[in-house]
């Protein structure tokens, strides 16, 4: 068998572990074997590829793209490690956002290749080639832009309000139809100037496209770049002739792109909205100053409040990741289970700034799974349920999307909180949450405002238990 054939046998067993490794990741119950699979298929395609390099290693330059390889290895693997090890949960949107631009930027890279190094083929051949390469560079040059924003953003080095161009719907669509008209000219006449246009237009559409996108937005914005940059790996896949980069982009960049439909469903989106980073726009709304008097408690109320409760439910938010008190969520949970009140919490589909990121959370303190709900199978129970306890949540509560046709997040699916007979808002202080959108949940007559460090306060809560 030649090292050729027994790479490619190897490539199309990885294929199938990142099939099964997706299958697993879909439930709870499977998601650790689906860990599994999807570091077994990395590792034997890692594997495959040095052997491909290292049976095919003579000659200088041969050598050389060895020590290159091997190099970049050990960089990678490296960062890799390390920033496994210190990276917090709350910093795991951005981490996965900044992992996104260096897909993108791999492919523009490997598209300016392909063009600068182009093999030998026939002249039928040359077109889809040159197809490909810009296909290829144009994917990648939005997708590592647009992550770079959403990584600024999520970390709080850029504004998280969207931007505000005239015309900056005309902008985007006249930048996708230049785009295809350059590669029809490219394609017919394959010019340098015309790559590095579309390379710097590219990088310009990537980088409005998500600047033009509200901080509310992020989660699925963040979901969509994970389908660019599979779709960027496809497209490099075709440049190398390489099977499986083929495959498993097409994986990620499908599956990237149903998880922000389901999401786009859940917050009453359009889904072409976020190709064409059409989410930012502001409709005018009542300040915080219209709203009322808010009514503050402390953790020894909210303590006697609980134990006369017969139902609680907690629906988390970033801010509870931010405190890192999921552990005393957790113990709080049990200790009234101990006492026979029924509790249960409710996730919003885009809690946090990833989707899944509270029930990861959760389950990292062991919350039972079986009582962690999403939206659709608790909004209908608020309105018997004793005590809503909204910790570090804002944007996902807010009545404002219900009740007002004017706010900016009007229409968008919410737990509906405000129902239950009361309501504790843990808080630092009553300033608006990430999308920028006052709250009037904070001056219902039935919430008490709890202000601190979650952490702390649930803390408090626990000792006066």
């Amino acid at each position: 068998m030649t090292a050729e054939s027994l790479a490619t046998a190897a490539y199309l067993v990885a294929a199938l572990l990142f099939i099964l490794s997706l299958a697993g990741l879909s439930r709870h119950e499977s998601a650790r074997n689906g860990v599994v699979f999807g570091i077994a298929g990395m590792t034997l395609a890692l594997a495959a590829t040095v052997l491909l390099v290292v049976l095919d290693a003579w000659g200088a330059a041969s050598a050389l793209g060895l020590v290159l390889m091997l190099v970049a290895l050990v960089i990678g693997a490296s960062i890799g490690l390390w920033r496994a090890r210190v990276v917090e949960m709350t910093g795991m949107p951005q981490l996965i956002a900044l992992l996104h631009s260096f897909v993108g930027l791999a492919a523009v890279l490997v598209g300016w290749n392909g063009y600068l190094d182009a093999p030998d083929m026939s002249t039928a051949l040359e077109g889809i080639h040159h197809a490909e390469v810009f296909v290829g560079v144009f994917i990648g040059a939005v997708t590592f832009t647009g992550s770079i924003v959403a990584f600024l953003k999520l970390s709080g080095r850029m504004s998280s309000a969207p931007l505000m161009l005239p015309g900056k719907n005309a902008m985007n669509l006249g930048a996708v139809v230049a785009f295809i008209a350059f590669t029809v000219w490219f394609v017919i006449d394959p010019r340098l100037w015309l790559l590095i246009v579309v390379t710097a237009l590219a990088l310009a559409l990537g980088w409005h496209l998500v600047a033009s996108i509200g901080g509310g937005d992020m989660p699925v914005v963040v979901s969509m770049l994970n389908s660019y940059s599979g779709w960027a790996a496809a497209a490099a896949g075709f440049l190398l002739n390489n099977d499986l980069l083929i495959v498993t982009g097409a994986l990620v960049g499908s599956s990237g792109a149903y998880l922000s439909y389901i999401m786009c469903k859940a917050m009453n989106r359009s889904f072409l909205s976020v190709i064409a980073g059409g989410f930012g726009i502001q409709a005018s709304s009542s300040g915080d100053d219209e709203q009322g008097e808010h009514r503050e408690v402390s953790a020894d109320d909210v303590a006697r409040i609980l134990l006369d409760a017969d139902s609680v439910v907690i629906a988390p938010g970033y801010g509870m990741a931010v405190a890192q008190a999921q552990y005393p969520v957790a113990e709080l949970t049990a200790r009234l289970r101990e006492r026979g009140v029924d509790v249960r919490f409710g996730i919003h589909p885009v809690a946090g700034r990833l989707p899944g990121h509270m029930n990861v959370l959760l389950a990292e303190a062991r919350v039972p799974y079986d009582i962690v709900l999403g939206m659709d199978e608790i909004n209908d129970d608020f309105a018997g349920t004793s005590v809503v306890l909204v910790i570090g949540a804002n944007d996902t509560v807010n009545p404002a999307a219900a009740e007002d046709p004017g706010s900016p997040i009007a229409g968008m699916p919410v737990l509906k909180v405000w129902e239950a007979a009361e309501v504790v808002v843990f808080k630092r202080s009553m300033a608006s949450g990430y999308a920028g959108v006052p709250n009037p949940l904070f001056f219902r007559e039935n919430t008490g405002m709890l202000f601190g460090d979650a952490k702390q306060r649930v803390e408090d809560i626990l000792r006066v238990l």
